[in-house]
């Protein structure tokens, strides 16, 4: 009697099993559509020539009669698309290198204190609290500030970004570090390794999931800002893609097909970065910022 029931318990397991999870696959459907229906509009309309251009639906929704890859060029060219392009380069790749050393290193001295001394604890809180702050209150005094030291340039830019991203980062790094056992400090301090040896040869190197994490949230954060640049570069000849895309605004209007063309430019590297760094960070996430 008992086999009985437990293979009837099974069979309508296996049943509960196999049916679709209808309210499931709307949610991933929606959420496609999400992602997926901005970035037909940005192709077709980056293909279309201004003369295909229409106020209406159907005429904004329609692919384009003949592809004007002209707009890309001309697109590159407004935006000084190169010059742009290393400027945004050097403050992504310099923030994300900075980030990385730094808030990891705050993030595991913290990280490893603040379970024994309730002084660390209070330094995580406070800088995480960091997180809540919202840029328009800084903003006026930090435009102030930078332009009293002389770094109301893209040096400026940079230290602002490795400041704003440390709450995120550092909270991730501490979430990471209760994976990471202490026995292997503890017997790396036996063998007569130093804090910092042990730190940069075996710590480090077993955050590389995190590390992605950290360097594509930052990278995308960076690479996508167009106010930071703007108060605090206002006036200098240096500019960023976001800021050089303002171009394509004026107070009569916007050139969409030009402005889209440029957009798609600006998607290209950091979707590469993104697709390089993606195996690391799912498994980042997961286990810095839900154990964190």
């Amino acid at each position: 009697m008992s086999t009985a029931v437990a293979k009837s318990a099974k069979k309508l397991k296996t049943r509960e099993e196999g049916k679709p999870n209808i309210l499931l696959t709307v949610l991933l459907i929606i959420g496609c559509l999400t992602v997926l229906f901005p970035l037909y509009m940005t192709i077709v309309i980056a293909l279309k020539s201004p003369s295909e251009m229409t106020n209406d639906v159907a005429g904004a929704l329609s692919f384009p009669s003949s592809l004007s890859f002209s707009n890309f060029s001309e697109a590159m060219r407004v935006t000084d698309f190169w010059n742009s392009l290393l400027n945004s380069f050097l403050i992504t790749g310099l923030t994300i290198g900075l980030s990385l050393v730094l808030h990891s290193l705050a993030g595991y001295s913290i990280g490893r204190s603040m379970g024994g001394n309730k002084a660390f604890k209070f330094i995580y809180f406070y800088i995480v609290s960091g997180m809540f702050v919202p840029f328009a209150i800084l903003m006026m005094p930090l435009v102030k500030e930078t332009a009293i030291l002389q770094i109301d340039n893209m040096l400026g830019v940079i230290l602002l970004y490795v400041v704003f991203y440390m709450p995120m980062n550092v909270m991730l790094y501490c979430g990471y570090l209760k994976n990471i056992p202490q026995a292997m400090e503890e017997a790396a301090e036996i063998d007569g390794a130093s804090t910092w040896t042990t730190y940069w040869r075996i710590i480090f190197p077993m955050m590389s999931p995190m590390h992605a994490t950290v360097a594509i949230l930052t990278a995308l954060g960076t690479w996508n800002d167009v106010m930071t640049p703007l108060v605090i570069m206002s006036g200098s000849e240096h500019t960023t893609l976001p800021l050089a895309q303002l171009n394509f605004q004026t107070q009569f209007g916007t050139n969409y097909n030009l402005a889209f063309a440029s957009y798609l430019l600006a998607l290209i590297p950091i979707l590469i970065f993104y697709i390089i760094c993606q195996k690391s960070i799912i498994g980042g996430i997961a286990n810095g910022a839900v154990k964190g």
